[in-house]
C-alpha cells in the first residue's frame, strides 16, 4: 500500500492507493516543518490516521509538503518514521507536488495560491525554476494570509466600507485589541489571517471592494513573482490551492492580464498526485 500527502500550513490531504480496494482519501491538520516538530507530527498523526489505514503494510510513502526543503526534510521523514516504521520515505516540496499533480509529466508553470504561495517552472519531473516566495512575513504575495492581513488592517483602521465593517463585525464581533493580541501573541498567525477569506468569499455587503482587494493581491503576486520568471508569457498558468480556486475568475482575469492563457486551477493537488503516483507503478 502507499500513503500519498500533500500537506500546507492549515491542512494535510492524504490518499491510501490500495491496489485491491483502490483509493481513499482522508485529512489531517497541516505540517509545515517550519512550525513544527517530529514529536509534534508524530503525536498529530497517531491521534488522526483513520482506524483503517495499517501503519505496518504502507510500503511507501510520498510527502509533499510546505516549508520541506531540503534542510527541513528530516523533520517530516523522522515522524513518519516513528508512526510508519516500515516505510520507504520520500519528501518533497509542495510545489513539486502541484506541479505533477495539474501537469504530470508535462512541462509548464505551476503555483500554489493557498495559505501561502508558492510557484515555479516544471519539466516534467522536476523544478527547474523557483522565485522564494519568503513566507508570510517578508512575501507569500497573493495568498490567504496576504489578503487577509490587509482585510485586518483595512477593518483596524476603518478602510473598508461601512457596509462590510458592519458585516465583519457581526460575523466576529472583534475589536482592535482582539485581533492585534492573536496576531503577535500567538503561534501561527498565517493561519489565523488566512482564516478571514472565507468572509471574503461570502460577503454580498460590497463585492466591489473584496473582489477588488483580492485582485489587488493577485496583481501583487505577479507583480513580484510571475512576470520574473524568464518568457513567462509562453505557459500556461496553471494553479492549486484553495484561494486560487475559491477565487478563479478573478485569479483567470489577471493572469489574461499579464499574458497567461488560464490552465488549470484546482483546489488540491491530491486526486492528481494520486494519479501520478498510480501510474508510477
Amino acid at each position: 500500500m502507499i500513503l500519498v500527502a500533500d500537506s500546507g500550513s492549515t491542512k494535510t490531504s492524504w490518499c491510501l492507493i490500495n491496489e485491491k480496494a483502490g483509493l481513499s482519501f482522508f485529512n489531517t491538520e497541516g505540517y509545515n516543518p517550519y512550525f513544527v516538530n517530529s514529536s509534534y507530527i508524530a503525536q498529530s498523526l497517531s491521534l488522526g490516521l483513520p482506524s483503517v489505514i495499517p501503519p505496518l503494510q504502507i510500503s511507501h510513502i510520498y510527502f509533499y509538503g510546505a516549508g520541506c526543503f531540503e534542510d527541513k526534510t528530516h523533520i517530516i521523514k523522522d515522524a513518519l518514521q516513528k508512526v510508519f516504521p516500515t516505510a520507504t520515505l520520500a519528501v518533497g516540496l509542495d510545489l513539486l507536488g502541484s506541479a505533477r499533480a495539474v501537469l504530470h509529466d508535462q512541462p509548464g508553470f505551476a503555483a500554489i495560491l493557498g495559505t501561502g504561495t508558492n510557484s515555479c517552472l516544471y519539466d516534467g519531473s522536476a523544478i527547474t525554476a523557483n522565485i522564494d516566495s519568503l513566507g508570510y512575513l517578508l512575501g507569500d504575495e497573493g495568498s490567504g494570509f496576504y489578503i487577509g492581513r490587509q482585510l485586518l488592517g483595512d477593518y483596524i483602521r476603518e478602510y473598508m466600507p461601512a457596509a462590510v465593517r458592519a458585516d465583519f463585525f457581526a460575523a466576529y464581533g472583534l475589536k482592535r485589541e482582539q485581533i492585534m493580541d492573536r496576531v503577535y501573541s500567538e503561534k501561527l498567525p498565517n493561519r489565523y489571517c488566512a482564516g478571514f477569506v472565507q468572509f471574503i468569499s461570502v460577503s454580498t455587503a460590497d463585492k466591489e471592494y473584496t473582489n477588488q482587494l483580492v485582485k489587488n493581491a493577485f496583481i501583487d503576486f505577479f507583480e513580484t513573482l510571475v512576470t520574473k520568471y524568464p518568457n513567462y508569457r509562453q505557459y500556461s498558468f496553471n494553479c492549486t490551492g484553495s484561494v486560487g480556486y475559491a477565487f478563479k475568475d478573478i485569479l483567470s482575469a489577471v493572469a489574461t492580464l499579464y499574458g497567461m492563457k488560464p490552465g488549470g486551477i484546482i483546489r488540491t493537488p491530491i486526486e492528481g498526485l494520486a494519479r501520478y503516483h498510480s501510474l508510477q507503478g
